[in-house]
């Protein structure tokens, strides 16, 4: 049985999000909101249309990059 690595994890996670996106454009609402968030290096970013949505996606964001810097210290 093969095992899963997070490039998989991420992978499947991202096609998922695109899916959901997709699905919620062609459900017939008019305001369908889309925030993406990342982080390259350490800096977080975000970018999409509604703001609030892209503050919570650059916290999301922050925290990840936080949690990477502590297990690159720890040696994980």
């Amino acid at each position: 049985m093969p095992s899963l690595d997070f490039a998989t994890i991420g992978f499947a996670l991202i096609i998922i999000g695109i899916v959901l996106i997709i699905a919620a454009s062609l459900s017939g609402q008019k305001d369908t909101k889309v925030a993406v968030g990342g982080v390259i290096g350490i800096i977080p970013f975000g970018f999409g249309n509604d703001p609030q949505l892209v503050k919570i996606a650059i916290i999301i964001s922050a925290v990840l990059a936080i949690i990477f810097i502590v297990l690159m210290i720890k040696g994980f």
